[in-house]
């Protein structure tokens, strides 16, 4: 069984999750594991200095668990799928494996170090910043945001966690979050196919240099004993 971990953070509202999304409808035996299902319950989220809860930090996350999930789906692609009610499809030509592909898609994804040692391919979805502003605003969050919080929080803590990210990290392919959906689902759809045809063609040659070593061997048979 082959397995190819890809990765979709970005900053807010620049397109990550719709992306995400769309991919499983395009690429067999994929699911998606978002880390916003992990936010720890805003009564434990501590409150800045100015009265902003920070939510933009690995520690408003409950990270453990999302690893736990990660984890589960590394053990058994195929159980995870089905504890999801997703059926996995069989594909496979000349004895080669199924690719199994997990999706994880946030903000942060890309900052915890644990997590950003799985993934095989990094995507970072951006938008400029008055395009994310004006997002950012025309979305309902609960709790709301508060009078001044995106430039007085969300916007410093992305080029903050930005600026980590990149310290860290190497590999990432950025994303223009003001293309169109289908552009951008397009070249990763490309990109991730690509990546799966390499995996299963490594299989396809295991299995054809056995068979021609097999039909090279019974030809050598067949001439000696026609020479006796």
């Amino acid at each position: 069984m082959k397995t190819l971990v890809v990765g979709i953070g970005g900053m807010t509202n620049g397109g990550k999750s719709t992306l995400s999304k769309s991919l499983p409808e395009q690429i067999p035996n994929s699911c998606i594991i978002a880390q916003d299902s992990f936010f720890k319950d805003d009564s434990v989220v501590p409150v800045d200095s100015n009265g902003f809860k920070q939510y933009d930090t690995l520690d408003a996350l409950h990270m453990d668990k999302m690893m736990s999930e990660v984890e589960s789906w590394q053990r058994d692609p195929e159980l995870f799928l089905r504890g999801r009610g997703l059926t996995s499809e069989r594909t496979s030509l000349l004895g080669n494996e199924e690719v199994f592909v997990l999706i994880i898609e946030g903000f942060l994804i890309f900052n915890y170090r644990p997590l950003n040692e799985l993934f095989d391919k990094r995507y970072f979805m951006e938008i400029p910043y008055d395009v994310c502003k004006i997002r950012r605003s025309s979305r309902v969050y609960t709790p709301p945001d508060p009078s001044g919080y995106f430039d007085g929080y969300v916007w410093p803590m992305y080029l903050k966690n930005r600026e980590v990210m990149q310290s860290m990290v190497s590999g990432i392919v950025f994303l223009d979050g003001l293309k169109s959906k289908e552009e951008l689902l397009a070249a990763v759809y490309k990109d991730v196919s690509q990546e799966t045809k390499r995996l299963t063609e490594k299989d396809i040659v295991r299995f054809i240099d056995p068979l021609k070593m097999m039909t090279a061997t019974g030809a050598d048979v067949k001439k000696v004993s026609c020479l006796n």
